[in-house]
């Protein structure tokens, strides 16, 4: 297996992608729900496109609700997908369950297929303690030492955050290089300083512009799921920070506020986070990128309320990479006069 990645292989835009579902797949008795043909174009539109880095199966992927077999058809579509692209191309498939055991069965078949990377949170039936968090992370990582973990860090999910201290330990350990960050809170500025530069805490799109201002050795990264929906505005946002373009920088975070400004996780995320998984999917399929398709019970219910609240920012996301486009373009013309 090649080299380990390391917190610096962690940089620009981090995408979270959906598992494609066939039609019926909110239907209990169905029981291969995947649809693999739309999860290699969604994969091979990503990777065309200019996305540097991939996360799978964490609550909107559906980690939850896929059978093992259909995660196992996901994954080894997603992986070899990504390797006839880009053996190197920083992928991190989701493996969390409810058990130590369980999670290193999942590994080890990730391992076997030549996977490099995992996006892993924690068991969540009952909340760890501080002492057993380390202690997983340290186990699952002992058993697969030629593997690189980022941390799906999501206080909704797994009952809590994971608390500075524990972040201050995970930092010793060489094997865990990034962690999917939630929201930048009073907390990040101790969870940066914790960390040291030995994981890369990854905020959420909207949140990297702050992320810069106050971190800008630190902040080489960030996670979109809203990349699903087109990632021209967030690629725009990174590739606008990396030439100090600040205006341009600010103007794409200010619309892609505006984006969310009909969307449940903006208005209440504990609210947002009963129905997560039907409202990303139902942005998705509004802003026409990728076809998400149907969730899987019992997730799949969900109030038309919210649920227009999300085709509202899928139908402003697609507005918003219009503008991109057309901003681009002007930029194009404006160097051709110049030249």
């Amino acid at each position: 297996m090649a080299t380990r990645w390391t917190a610096e292989d962690l940089k620009g835009v981090i995408a979270v992608a959906p598992t494609p579902a066939k039609e019926g797949a909110q239907d209990f008795r169905e029981t291969m729900t995947v649809d693999l043909d739309e999860t290699e174009r969604m994969v091979k539109n990503l990777l065309r496109d200019g996305v540097h880095g991939l996360l799978t199966n964490g609550t909107l992927g559906e980690m939850a609700t896929l059978t093992f077999e259909e995660w196992k058809a996901f994954a080894e579509v997603v992986y070899l997908t990504v390797r006839a692209h880009n053996p190197d191309f920083p992928l991190f498939i989701g493996a969390t369950t409810l058990s130590t055991r369980d999670t290193i069965e999942r590994m080890r078949f990730l391992r076997d297929l030549g996977v490099r990377g995992v996006f892993l949170g924690r068991p969540f039936w009952s909340e760890l303690g501080p002492d057993a968090m380390i202690r997983y992370y340290r186990d699952v990582t002992a058993a697969f030492p030629e593997m690189s973990i980022v941390l799906y860090d999501n206080p909704e999910a797994f009952k809590g955050p994971i608390p500075t201290p524990v972040y201050r330990e995970l930092a010793k350990n060489p094997r865990i290089i990034g962690a999917k960050y939630i929201a930048l809170t009073p907390k990040y500025r101790a969870d940066v300083e914790a960390v040291n530069g030995k994981i890369r805490l990854m905020p959420l799109d909207s949140d990297w512009l702050q992320a810069v201002a106050l971190y800008p050795v630190e902040a080489q990264a960030f996670w979109s799921s809203s990349a699903l929906c087109g990632p021209e505005p967030v690629l725009y946002l990174w590739k606008a920070v990396q030439e100090g373009r600040w205006d341009d920088a600010r103007w794409v975070t200010q619309r892609i506020e505006w984006t969310y400004e009909p969307f449940l996780a903006r208005q209440n995320f504990r609210e947002f986070s009963k129905y997560n998984i039907p409202l990303e999917k139902i942005r998705f399929d509004e802003a026409g990128y990728v076809k998400a398709g149907p969730t899987r019970p019992p997730y799949h219910v969900v109030p038309e309320a919210y649920a227009e609240g999300a085709r509202e920012n899928g139908r402003r996301w697609r507005t918003l990479v219009e503008e991109v486009r057309r901003r681009e373009k002007d930029a194009e013309k404006r160097k051709e006069v110049l030249k």
